[in-house]
């Protein structure tokens, strides 16, 4: 399906959710008011020209997002990547190192915030009398 927008038919429930049943020896599924016959290796791909879209939740569960949108600092890091694996494997192998425990302390600081301000969220009256969010306070400064 070409050129989609942000919100789907809903048509294309029952084929997102591959809601198929047998019917005797046949593999089924409803679309609308329709029964057709369902294939196993049935796959549908669908594009859009939108250049950032944003579907709801429901549906990015269903599908699998694929950006081929290419930019100019994209390319530029996989060509200084590609160079420099070459010339210098070194720096490379650190650099991803770098990346990698840069991912890791984004995740790590993430939950820790969530985890704070769900302490404040259920704390009751005097947030200072609360030893659990104090100490959660204290421990986050150090990580």
């Amino acid at each position: 399906i070409e050129n989609i927008q942000e919100a789907l038919d809903p048509l294309l429930e029952p084929l997102l959710l591959k809601a198929t049943f047998k019917a005797g020896n046949v593999v089924m599924i409803r679309l609308g008011d329709n029964t057709v016959e369902y294939h196993e290796e049935f796959r549908l791909f669908m594009t859009t020209k939108l250049p950032n879209p944003h579907y709801s939740p429901e549906v990015c569960v269903q599908v699998t997002l694929l950006n081929f949108m290419a930019t100019p600092d994209g390319l530029e890091d996989q060509m200084l990547g590609i160079v420099v694996a070459k010339e210098e494997a070194e720096t490379e192998r650190r650099r991803q190192m770098l990346v990698v425990e840069s991912a890791a302390s984004k995740s790590q600081l993430k939950e820790i915030e969530d985890r704070i301000l769900k302490l404040l969220s259920d704390a009751k009256g005097n947030i200072l009398d609360d030893e659990e969010l104090i100490n959660t306070l204290a421990t986050s400064r150090i990580a």
